[in-house]
């Protein structure tokens, strides 16, 4: 609502569509470059599209970067996807390293915790609505936090 300017709609863009068909074609075609795709492959409110694209493309993986909104309001659906697809996701966030970004995504994937602000103080107006925990086991939390991370970028020794 405070940036009009970046909804890219309208005749002089490409449609949401178009976008995925040409994501799709860039996986197809280049097989042997991996990709990171932020924000779920940019569709995290239907998961039911990064899923088709994990089985059937090898080369990539996505980020959680500013998605636990969306997440966090289909938590049974997320909670599945991030278990199904846990060597697949990279931990990520947008903005700068602030410890409260972390404690509401710690929050986010650790907890069972219901009807929580995703949003800090400062940015509660952003947010209409409320998410839940999705309490991931151990073994995904690991993956997800770092091995993949390691795997995908390499040691940061």
């Amino acid at each position: 609502m405070n940036n009009p300017g970046w909804s890219f709609y309208g005749s002089d863009f490409p449609t949401r569509d178009k976008l995925f068909e040409c994501q799709q074609r860039m996986l197809e075609q280049n097989p042997d470059t991996f990709y990171i795709l932020p924000h779920i492959a940019t569709n995290p409110e239907d998961l039911e599209y990064p899923s088709k694209l994990f089985d059937t493309y090898k080369n990539f993986v996505v980020d959680l970067s500013a998605r636990i909104g969306d997440l966090g309001r289909q938590p049974y659906t997320a909670r599945k996807f991030l278990i199904k697809y846990a060597d697949r996701i990279l931990f990520g966030l947008d903005g700068g390293p602030d410890p409260e970004r972390y404690f509401l995504s710690y929050r986010f994937l650790e907890t069972d915790d219901e009807y929580f602000f995703y949003r800090f103080e400062s940015e509660k107006i952003r947010g209409r609505w409320m998410i839940y925990g999705v309490f991931l086991p151990d073994d995904v939390l690991k993956k997800i936090y770092y091995d993949n991370t390691v795997r995908v970028l390499g040691s940061l020794k």
